[in-house]
């Protein structure tokens, strides 16, 4: 199998190419990503193909979908307070791109994934024992979800218009290794191994549904595998925390007083309480994740970021350059 991975040199992408070329001997892997400030080279493996280029830009992409079985698309512009602050690479990439993408599947006939995010659906109370069903309605919060759920409507239209061969997954919150150190996780765990203190926004009620990358990754070759065609599915481990806690223990963790954070201004429209509800992924395609306890993920993200600090360190400055000019 000829398998594209779009953002491929991000976060999930590149733990998604690696998961893939360990378990799967026959994929012949090739990876597009245009390697802006989030996408890193460094996280794939030497073996991997690799073209530098942007999922917006129609020849290219034709090629290369043309020449591929699968297409699994991750890439994206991912971070809520970039679109805050500026738009308009949302529209382009998240919007735009997958646009191309589609057409392109279209014209071939290739099998296409498209990876998207929880945050389509706005977010639950916190009292509120409801979690996010694939029938939730749509209600984003910020460019990035509004253009992410665009995105997947543009999936759900080129299926029932053009009988694309398209699948959809919404992930909650990832970690661990080879995320970017503006992401909330990682920021707090490269913040104390540089011996700063950890930032929480307000005062950190808000709750995310915490999934270990591999177990994401896990999940989407099973709907790859499994899944109906058209079909949404949800991925959650039912890792729902606060964000409080997870900075508490991440500084008892690292052997450090879990009160040694400092609270920082709140970010705008900052969503309350994602929650997964993963019941369909498992009762229909039999997935369960392998990353049950997340205070023993946590230990092993921190002990990759403490062991690579070679790969997080060049992003550090700049992203508190960023986070300091936005009170954050």
């Amino acid at each position: 199998m000829k398998v594209l991975v779009t953002g491929g040199a991000g976060f999930i992408g590149a733990n998604f190419v690696r998961l893939t070329l360990a378990t799967r001997p026959d994929a012949e892997v090739t990876v597009l990503d245009n390697l802006t400030y989030a996408g890193n080279q460094s996280s794939l493996p030497g073996s991997v193909a690799f073209v530098k280029g942007d999922v917006a830009d129609g020849e290219m992409v034709d090629a290369l979908v043309g020449a591929s079985d699968l297409v699994v698309h991750f890439a994206a512009e991912s971070h809520n307070d970039n679109s805050l602050d500026d738009p308009s690479p949302f529209i382009h990439t998240n919007l735009v791109g997958t646009y191309t993408l589609l057409e392109a599947a279209r014209r071939h006939g290739t099998r296409f994934h498209h990876i998207s995010t929880d945050e389509v659906y706005g977010d639950l109370e916190l009292d509120d024992p409801a979690k996010f069903t694939p029938d939730t309605p749509y209600n984003p919060s910020s460019p990035y979800s509004a253009s992410k759920a665009g995105s997947d409507l543009l999936v759900r239209a080129w299926v029932r218009s053009f009988g694309v061969a398209a699948t959809i997954s919404n992930c909650s919150n990832n970690y661990g290794p080879y995320q970017h150190v503006e992401k909330f996780i990682p920021r707090q765990i490269t913040n104390v191994l540089s011996g700063e203190r950890p930032k929480l926004y307000g005062a950190g009620r808000n709750v995310r549904d915490w999934i270990h990358v591999d177990d994401h990754n896990a999940a989407v070759w099973t709907i790859i595998d499994r899944g109906a065609v058209g079909e949404t599915y949800l991925i959650g481990a039912n890792g729902e925390t606060s964000n409080l806690v997870v900075v508490r223990t991440i500084l008892d963790l690292m052997g450090l007083d879990p009160e040694a954070f400092d609270h920082v201004q709140d970010r705008p429209g900052h969503d309350l309480r994602y929650a997964i509800d993963p019941s369909r992924l498992r009762d229909e395609l039999g997935w369960e994740p392998q990353f049950g306890d997340f205070r023993a993920g946590l230990a092993a993200t921190i002990a990759w970021y403490r062991d690579n600090e070679a790969w997080w360190k060049p992003a550090k400055l700049a992203t508190e350059l960023k986070y300091e000019r936005l009170g954050r």
